[in-house]
């Protein structure tokens, strides 16, 4: 029993430094997907969008490379089931973009501003994880579950083992699962790596090519850290078990649900089958990583809510992320990274959808 406590610390504080170096990094490059798509509507600037493409270049590879050689299973992960609730995906990730930009920013950027001293950030927070602990367990959740998640398609009835991109080129075209994994990894990687750096003011940049090595890097580490060496066998039942997880198997970052865990967490302290989990010291990671940045560069601000008017959008696009943050089983991070990472379908749908719900919302908040 003392070896498994073990290991979930090992997953648990190994989560943890990744998040502090996440969130120092992210604040220092200003890394923001909302902010990367508002530039690109706003002002027809593709820096950080740019950014935001190399660091899941980054981690497609990588996450690729773990697969491939055999250090992780990445078809036990949410994101590569073959099931496929498209429509849960669709609906989630346009109102996960809708809310992230009426809240001035999505899961990531408001954990980054807490860090910062953004009080506003910390309401919204609060009121993201009320929305999305309903959309796991309460209310919101019977919805999700009796209306939309069963809109799905099972792709294992088409032959395919599971949602990755690899095993579907696979079944298509009959090669062999890792040969379909490496082309359908190097078509994407390629696509997205001659987007991104046929841009000379980008390949410039250094800082953020930099900073989007190291945060496609960090989701490559998660894999690892819950996947290989947070995997194995349980004293209590001999079964093979992922450690350290919400999920109970492996996880990389990813932030909705995980802020839900934490009021769970603080809610019911004296319940002693709550555990801080790997998603739990992530999200606690981000915000003192992002503090560490404030404070060094002597940034660190308190900040409050600019009027009335402000505080009602934060707070509905707060619980427009989290519902549609869980719906969507991940946000900008958790399907924008390291769902995509998996090369997994739904994972790209809802990346889509996310951006067409913050595009459109922008567009709508132009419109006088």
């Amino acid at each position: 029993m003392e070896s498994t406590v073990n290991l979930s610390a090992w997953v648990v504080w190994g989560g943890f430094a990744l998040a502090l170096v996440f969130g120092f990094v992210a604040s220092k490059t200003n890394f923001c997907t909302m902010g990367a798509i508002s530039d690109v509507v706003n002002m027809e600037h593709w820096g950080r969008m740019r950014m935001w493409l190399l660091a899941i270049a980054v981690a497609i590879v990588g996450t690729s490379v773990l697969s491939y050689t055999g250090a992780v299973d990445l078809s036990k992960s949410i994101y590569q089931r073959p099931m496929l609730p498209w429509l849960s995906l669709i609906l989630g990730g346009v109102l996960f973009g809708v809310g992230m930009t009426m809240a001035g920013g999505c899961a990531n950027k408001n954990l980054l501003r807490v860090g910062g001293g953004s009080v506003r950030s910390l309401v919204v927070l609060v009121f993201l994880g009320i929305s999305a602990y309903m959309t796991l367990k309460g209310l919101f959740g019977q919805w999700r579950a009796s209306l939309l998640d069963p809109v799905s398609v099972d792709l294992s009835g088409w032959g395919f083992k599971t949602q990755s991109l690899g095993d579907i080129l696979g079944g298509l075209t009959g090669l062999p699962g890792k040969t379909a994994l490496l082309l359908a990894t190097a078509i994407v990687a390629l696509a997205l790596l001659g987007f991104v750096f046929k841009d000379k003011r980008f390949r410039a940049n250094l800082s953020q090519i930099i900073g989007a090595v190291v945060l496609g890097g960090i989701i490559i580490a998660g894999w690892y850290l819950t996947g290989h060496i947070g995997y194995a066998e349980n004293p209590d039942t001999l079964e093979m078990t992922y450690f350290g997880t919400n999920t109970r198997t492996l996880e990389s970052f990813s932030f909705v649900a995980p802020i839900a865990y934490n009021l769970e967490l603080l809610m019911l302290w004296t319940d002693k089958s709550l555990r801080v989990t790997f998603g739990i010291a992530t999200a606690l990671g981000v915000i003192l990583g992002s503090l560490a940045y404030a404070l060094s560069t002597k940034s660190f601000r308190w900040e409050g809510f600019a009027s009335f008017a402000d505080l009602r959008n934060q707070l509905v696009g707060a619980m427009l992320m989290g519902f549609g943050g869980v719906t969507a089983m991940g946000c900008t991070v958790g399907q924008g990274l390291t769902g995509v990472s998996t090369l997994a379908l739904g994972s790209f749908i809802t990346m889509l959808s996310i951006i067409a719900g913050a595009t459109g919302m922008m567009k709508w908040q132009q419109r006088d």
